[in-house]
This record gives C-alpha cells, structure tokens and sequence, in this order.
C-alpha cells in the first residue's frame, strides 16, 4: 500500500513538474528544418489580400509569428512591438507576418490598428499552417489556436529560428537577432 502511494505521489508531482515547464518547452519545428509554406488570406492596413509565404521569402528572410487571437492583451503588445521593430526588420531585408487561428473574422481590423498597417496579418482557420509548424495548441473550448511562436525563415525556407514563449516581450528582439545573424552571414 506504502508503496503505490509512493507511486501516486511521484506520478502526481511529475505531472506538476510537467504542468510547470515553461512554453518554450513546447514543440515546434526546429532550427534547420524546411518552413512549410502556405496561402492564406491575409490584410495589411486593413486591405485583403492574397499571401504566400514562397513569394514573400522571394523578397528576402521572413519573420513569422504566430499568435492565439487578435484584440487580446498579450496578442496586442506582441503586435504594437513588431509594428515598432518592422521598419528595422524591412532595412535590414526582412518581412514580418502574423499568423493567428482565433478570431479570423477580425484580422483586416487588428492589421490596421494594432499591427499599425506595418506587416501583414493572415487568417489560419482551423490552425491547419500552425499545425504544420507544430504551433497548434487546444484553446477554449477545445478549438485549435496558434500558440505564441516566432520564426525566422531565410529565402531558401530554412528555419534560422524558433522560439516559443507566451510572454511576448522577448519575440521581436530573439527574431531581430536571427535577422541580423542571417545578414551578417550573407
């Protein structure tokens, strides 16, 4: 008895321990791996329009960053900071995109107003590209979002970097690296 109670408990705190990991933790394509590409449908200062990561990457490395859904505290800070950096991004060859699965409905609007009408944000209903980039997470009620994921891909659709952290404070300056990496190395 003493000792499936020892079980229990190590199982239980295990499973705390797990709880506790930090999102970086979380799975997401590597460094190294080929970024898959996709078309969504995708707005910039409010206007629709059609985007394709192949196209996009023709014009120089892409900052790609996914988030769980627009209009929401840390979805809007993690945009007011990449709509501050995207003129850095853009002299230093790069392009940003947002990627968000919740409430699609609204991304001409947010691309506006809290992206600044700076970069693109594209729609992935369903979080079927965020899936494809192991950034899909269950959120309320069960439906699929992105979870807060940077990438920074280079024109031949290598992944330079992943990097995973709900706070996002440290995204724009972890992907500004990479891009400064990218470019020194050219």
């Amino acid at each position: 008895m003493k000792s499936r109670m020892k079980i229990a408990l190590s199982l239980g705190l295990m499973g705390l321990s797990l709880a506790a990991l930090p999102a970086q933790g979380l799975a997401a394509l590597q460094q190294g791996a080929q970024a898959p590409d996709f078309t969504l449908n995708a707005a910039q200062g409010g206007k629709p329009f059609t985007l394709s990561l192949k196209q996009t990457l023709k014009q120089g490395p892409v900052v790609l960053y996914f988030f769980p859904a627009a209009f929401t505290p840390g979805c809007t800070v993690e945009a007011h900071l990449f709509a501050e950096a995207t003129d850095d991004f853009q002299r230093l060859g790069a392009r940003v995109i947002g990627v968000t699965a919740g409430n699609i409905d609204r991304v001409a609007e947010f691309s506006r107003s809290e992206c600044r009408d700076k970069f693109a944000v594209a729609a992935d209903p369903g979080a079927r590209v965020a899936a494809r980039y192991d950034t899909a997470v269950a959120g309320p009620n069960q439906t699929m979002i992105s979870n807060r994921t940077s990438f920074v891909i280079a024109p031949n659709g290598t992944i330079l970097l992943s990097y995973t952290d709900r706070s996002p404070q440290a995204h724009v300056e972890k992907t500004m690296a990479a891009v400064r990496a990218w470019r020194a190395g050219k």
